[in-house]
This record gives C-alpha cells, structure tokens and sequence, in this order.
C-alpha cells in the first residue's frame, strides 16, 4: 500500500512541472485526438515543438483530474503526506528564527514547524541564505589587539619604504609531526556497491613525534632540520650559533646582509641570552618577544609557516600511513622538496602576508579569515 501512496504521489507531483496553460493545452490535444494517449502525444509534440512534452499517462491523468475533481491537478491526499500551505507568516517566522540563532539547524526548524526539512529549504533558499561551515580560529586574550594591528602596520610600511622588505624577512618556527598526524574519519569515505568495512589501523602503543625547525626568506625554504624533543634555551641557542649559519649559506649574500629574523615568544625563544646573540647577530634586525619588533602573541594567521608551510607539509606527509620515524623522517624532507619545487609559491605567500596584514588592520585585530 505504501508503495501505491509513493506511486500516487509521484504523479500529483510530476503535474506541477506543467503550468495551468500547459495543461489547459494538454487537455484540448487530449479532446483533438479522441482520448488517444498516443495520438495525442504525436499532435502536442507537432504543435508545441518546444515546450516540455508530456508522455500518454500525462493526457489521461490529466483528463481524469478533471473529471474527478474538478482541477488540472491531483491533491496530494492518498501520498502520505499533507500539503500545507507556505504562506508570508510561516516564512517570516523561520527567517526569522534563523536571523536570532544562526547555527539552527534545517531538521530543528522542521520539528519546530512541523513541515518537511524540504520545505524549510526552499524558504532559505529564497531569502538567498547558504550555508557555511564554522571555522576554526585562533583564540585571541583582550589585549591582543592592538599588538596585532601594531605589527600589521609596521610590515606594511616597511614594504612601502622597500618593495624587497618582504623578501628579507626570514620567517621561522617548530611544528611537531607525529606518526598518526591528522585523520579526519568524517571526510574519508570508500565507494562501493556494499559496505566494504573499510579499517585503517592505529598504533597507539608505538607512538612517536618528530620535532621540526623550518624557514622561509626570499624565495628559499630552508630545513628542514630536525630539532630535540624537547627544545631547551641552551639548545635553542647552540641551534642558532652553529646550525643556522649553515643553514643560510644558500640564501643569497644581498639578502643575508639586510635578513630580519623572526621568531614566536615560547620561553625558550625568550631567554635573555637568546636575545642577547639575536641583538649581536642581527643588529636590531629582528622580531620576536623583547625584541627591537614585537612579534605579536597568539597569531598564527600572520606567520608564513602556520598559514601556509606546516599544512602544506602535513598534507604531503600524511598522505598514507606513517610505519616508522625513519619514514616520517624521509616523507618530511620528500615533502619540503616538493614545496620547493611549486612554481611562484613563495611569491604568492609574500602576497598573501600582505593581505593578511591588510585584513588585520581592517578587523582592528581581530580574526580575521572571513576577509581573505
């Protein structure tokens, strides 16, 4: 019986690809053809080439509706469901439910009415609402701000002074890779005829991480150079006096001689003999906690290695499941030849620090991702 309802319902609603014209149309062919369903389908199709043709159990169904009942068009009732009408009141108190909690969903609002979550959609769907996923930010402490747009603001007027200013900053950063990385199950999906019960194993009793220094100036990307576990100030510093000289040795001598160097706030980059080689070397040429720039706390969204580099990476080296920290090892140094070899990539990085040093200003330091 249900399947008769379903069969019904089809029909009543396939009448609605007609208008009243067509159908007034359909029923006089159906009257020049003698309730021929196929004679009259060969005289619509003459008649009106263009149109939307009607098959022979259209001109029946439609001859039957007005016998019956008087209209064009079959009622809904015997489909299983009753049509309501959508009238200004009802779409005016979903509009505005969703205007007073946003992140209302379409299958609450349909509860809550008591129509079909299809119905709730065609009433979005006409105040031209879509919807967006909720995306992740960095969280932001009250005064940060203001150092946010302070800094934005400094970058930007070294690029106006210097065209090249972009390019002599050499932006560094630690990111640990550990050997499940990130896996997202809800977007990983198998397509089958049958559920092939599809598993991907997980090695919790063989867990390991890898500590990994990187940075970008100009167009090189140097590292990646694999630091300890755990990074102390006497290792940072040995890193920086022994390590980072070589690691520069490829950069070009014009922009050695006038590189900036930045750095986050951790402790470890806060220590004051840190600061004391970084004053040395650099010569008040470099950003970062206490130093002659204040590199702005908690904005991953302006460091060239959290908004591009380290998702880049992650998504070279997650791509199939890490066996050993000699493989995650080998896949990070895979990865970053690869992202040497991009075309233009860090000239577009450059541009999009720019943009983003933009949108910083224009959110008084706010998040700012929905300017991008």
């Amino acid at each position: 019986m249900w399947f008769l309802h379903f069969r019904h319902g089809q029909r009543a609603m396939n009448m609605y690809r007609f208008t009243n014209s067509e159908l007034a149309d359909i029923h006089f062919i159906y009257g020049l053809a003698d309730g021929n369903g196929r004679a009259a389908v060969r005289l619509y199709r003459e008649r009106y080439p263009t149109r939307r043709q009607p098959n022979r159990q259209t001109f029946a169904r439609v001859h039957q509706n007005l016998v019956e009942r008087g209209s064009f068009r079959a009622t809904i009732e015997g489909t299983g469901r009753r049509r309501i009408a959508r009238t200004p009141i009802f779409e005016e108190g979903v509009l505005h439910a969703v205007d007073q909690t946003p992140g209302t969903s379409v299958r609450e609002l349909a509860a809550s009415t008591g129509r079909s979550p299809t119905t709730i959609h065609r009433v979005l769907q006409g105040a031209a609402l879509h919807p967006f996923h909720v995306q992740s930010v960095q969280s932001l402490q009250p005064d940060d701000p203001p150092r946010r747009v302070t800094f934005a603001q400094w970058f930007l007027n070294q690029i106006a002074a210097d065209m090249h200013f972009a390019s002599s900053v050499l932006f560094c950063d630690e990111a640990t890779f550990s050997r499940e990385g990130v896996f997202n199950t809800h977007n990983a999906h198998m397509w089958a005829l049958n559920n092939p019960h599809s598993t991907r194993p997980r090695a919790i009793q063989q867990r390991f991480t890898v500590n990994v220094w990187a940075g970008i100036v100009g167009d090189s990307l140097l590292g990646p150079y694999i630091l300890p576990p755990r990074v102390d100030t006497h290792k940072y510093l040995v890193f920086l006096q022994e390590v980072l000289p070589e690691l520069l040795t490829d950069v070009p001598a014009s922009i050695r001689r006038r590189m900036w160097f930045q750095q986050d706030g951790v402790p470890s980059h806060y220590a004051r003999h840190v600061r004391e080689h970084l004053d040395r070397t650099f010569l008040n040429r470099w950003i970062g906690r206490g130093g002659p720039v204040t590199w702005p706390p908690r904005s991953p969204d302006l460091s060239p290695l959290d908004f591009f580099l380290w998702s880049a990476m992650k998504g070279l080296v997650y791509d199939t499941i890490v066996v050993s920290e000699m493989d995650l090892v080998a896949r990070i140094s895979i990865a970053v030849a690869r992202i040497r070899e991009m075309p233009g990539v860090f000239e577009d990085v450059r541009q999009s620090m720019s943009r983003r040093c933009r949108a910083c200003i224009h959110a008084n330091g706010r998040n700012f991702e929905h300017f991008l």
